[in-house]
């Protein structure tokens, strides 16, 4: 197993577009954060939270620009003047250069987002209340370009073999889609009540009914990987991983 703190995604993008996902290796937080959480809001010291992001940063070119996601469906732009700090929002998008969109996971679906002209860049963090509730279509959205001209990468989330979800869910999914029921199935585990529940499917169902085709990414589940990854449902007290997104200005 590898200790990179980060990795490349694998999608076919043009040279400007840029973006990084980290895992939970190579960092200096310890037990149960360890090592590499970025979520300074998990109870991990706030020291150690600051020597990751100062570890990550010089790989950046610049400081993130963070939010304070709340498993809504609001969307930000972050311009030059990136002045506002940490607004209460899930998505970000940006067509300044340099400037670095992020979403903190550690189970959550982060879907990064850009056009084949590279003219604009987005991430968003989808939980299941903000896919549900529309995240995906919020962000698109807000992107000004159509959706045919748009790339999507699907990062780390927790996987169809391990998201046990209760009735309500499942239903609030069906009744705005008939064809989300295909993205569950019977929990295993002896509960009637309970399913299993495929995000990657989910978020694959809901931008390709906004028409966007480049859909990649989706294979990592994060609960059966505690070697790499945070797992909130996993552990309980974990720390964060992130994803991030940005426009090369060369």
């Amino acid at each position: 197993m590898s200790d990179e703190p980060w990795f490349v995604p694998d999608w076919p993008v043009p040279p400007r577009v840029c973006s990084l996902i980290t895992t939970r290796r190579g960092g200096v937080s310890l037990p149960p954060f360890d090592s590499f959480n970025l979520g300074a809001h998990v109870g991990d010291h706030p020291a150690a939270v600051a020597a990751n992001r100062r570890m990550l940063t010089a790989v950046l070119p610049g400081e993130p620009f963070w939010l304070n996601q709340v498993h809504g469906t609001t969307v930000v732009e972050v311009f030059a003047d990136k002045s506002l700090v940490a607004p209460k929002a899930d998505a970000a998008y940006t067509r300044a250069t340099e400037h670095v969109c992020a979403v903190m996971t550690a189970d959550c679906l982060p879907v990064l987002f850009c056009d084949i002209g590279a003219t604009v860049v987005a991430v968003a963090h989808a939980g299941w209340r903000g896919l549900q509730a529309g995240i995906l279509e919020a962000t698109v959205s807000r992107l000004p370009v159509s959706t045919s001209d748009l790339s999507v990468y699907l990062g780390p989330a927790i996987g169809p073999q391990a998201f046990v979800v209760g009735d309500e869910v499942r239903e609030a999914f069906v009744a705005a889609d008939g064809e989300a029921a295909a993205s569950f199935t019977m929990s295993p585990f002896g509960d009637d009540h309970k399913w299993l529940a495929d995000m990657y499917r989910l978020a694959r169902l809901r931008l390709r009914r906004l028409g966007v085709a480049r859909i990649h990414g989706g294979g990592e589940c994060t609960f059966a990987n505690p070697q790499r990854y945070f797992s909130y449902r996993r552990d309980g007290t974990t720390g964060r991983m992130a994803s991030f997104i940005w426009l090369s200005a060369r």
